[in-house]
C-alpha cells in the first residue's frame, strides 16, 4: 500500500466513524432521550472527543490535512445540529 491508499483508507474510516456517531445520536433521540439530558450530552461529548482525537492522529501521521479534519468535524456538527433542531420541533 502506498501513502495515497493509506490516506484514502484513513479518510474513509473517519467518515464511517462520523456516520456511526450520527446514527448513535439518532437512535438515542428515537428512544426518547432528550437532547438536554445529561446522558445524551455525555455520549455526544465523548463520541465527538474520540473522533477529534482520531482526526488529530491521522493529521499527525500525514494521512489527513488539518483543514480536511476540521471540515469533517464541522460537517458532523452541522448534521447533529440539524438533527437536534428536528428533535426539538417534534416536541
Amino acid at each position: 500500500m502506498d501513502q495515497t491508499d493509506h490516506r484514502n483508507q484513513a479518510v474513509e474510516l473517519l467518515k464511517e466513524d462520523a456516520k456511526r456517531i450520527l446514527q448513535l445520536i439518532k437512535v438515542q433521540m428515537d428512544n426518547l432521550t432528550l437532547p438536554q439530558c445529561p446522558a445524551y450530552e455525555e455520549v455526544l461529548d465523548t463520541q465527538m472527543y474520540g473522533l477529534s482525537r482520531e482526526i488529530n492522529f491521522a493529521i499527525r501521521l500525514g494521512l489527513l490535512e488539518a483543514e480536511e479534519g476540521k471540515k469533517l468535524l464541522a460537517t458532523l456538527e452541522k448534521e447533529l445540529s440539524t438533527l437536534h433542531e428536528l428533535s426539538m420541533n417534534k416536541q
